[in-house]
């Protein structure tokens, strides 16, 4: 099996709270092929790595991302998986692109409830912040909002859509290219080989995620092979496909030494060799 890019998902969330720092240090300390995370816009136009925008979904403070200054969030905590408190505060996007090495590819996923007005605005915060930057190279906005997607595209970003459903893919595909954008995220449960002939056919890159155990990435990559795949834990699901790979590799060639089984070596022998009676 040829393992596809792993990308930390919320920069690891096995490793430490969401798009934290914990979970950042980790996921660079284990090895990675590429980071996710999620951005929101503050009321100040600030970009800070929040996966909801409302705020009492993942941190101590309430509200709306969009409605907060900056200072206002980053004095904010964490929540964990439990919805307890941790000592882990909100990061900047600029702080996550000055805390990673300057080659390593970033997604970044633009949030916004139910408004693609401010998903565009959002986007294009993004855009004339890092359009002259060196960083510009190794970001991909990704989103579910077509308007942030587009946007990034007419910035001259790589920009990919999220796909949800299988409906009228040839139309998506279309769209897509239409707009310069690059990609589509397609969820795993999505990723039939026809679907993803279809976006590739296009001329479109085709990511997935979230992928955890072994087997998910097996069958993804079998059927489709993702120019990159989105995971919780991308060191440990990697050794767990490799050994895998190698359980398989072993039983197939334990199948193959087996001698055939006796009475199937009789019927070849009574047929080559019938009794005269």
């Amino acid at each position: 099996m040829s393992i596809p890019p792993l990308y930390a998902h919320r920069l690891g969330r096995a490793y430490g709270p969401d798009s934290s720092a914990t979970a950042l240090a980790r996921s660079l300390a284990s090895g990675v092929d590429g980071l996710e995370t999620d951005v929101c816009v503050t009321s100040d136009d600030e970009l800070v790595l929040l996966h909801d925008p409302l705020l009492p979904l993942g941190t101590t403070l309430d509200g709306w991302a969009h409605q907060r200054s900056a200072a206002e969030i980053l004095r904010a905590r964490v929540l964990d998986r439990d919805r307890e408190p941790t000592a882990e505060r909100p990061l900047t996007l600029d702080e996550l692109l000055a805390a990673t090495p300057g080659d390593l590819p970033i997604q970044v996923e633009v949030k916004a409830h139910a408004d693609p007005e401010l998903a565009r605005h959002t986007a294009r915060i993004l855009c004339e912040r890092y359009r002259r930057a060196g960083e510009r190279r190794r970001l991909e906005l990704i989103s579910f909002h077509s308007a942030a997607c587009a946007t990034a595209a007419a910035y001259g970003f790589r920009s990919r859509l999220v796909v949800w459903a299988e409906y009228a893919p040839e139309a998506l595909a279309a769209w897509a290219v239409s707009r310069g954008v690059t990609g589509v995220s397609v969820e795993h449960f999505l990723l039939a080989p026809k679907l993803v002939a279809v976006f590739r056919l296009a001329g479109l890159s085709v990511t997935t995620g979230t992928v955890n155990a072994p087997e998910l990435l097996a069958r993804v990559t079998e059927l489709a092979l993702p120019d990159a795949v989105c995971t919780d834990r991308p060191a440990e699901l990697r050794a767990e496909a490799l050994r895998l790979e190698e359980a398989n590799q072993t039983t197939s060639a334990a199948l193959g030494a087996q001698p055939a089984p006796a009475d199937v070596l009789v019927e070849v022998q009574c047929a080559e060799y019938p009794r005269v009676v």
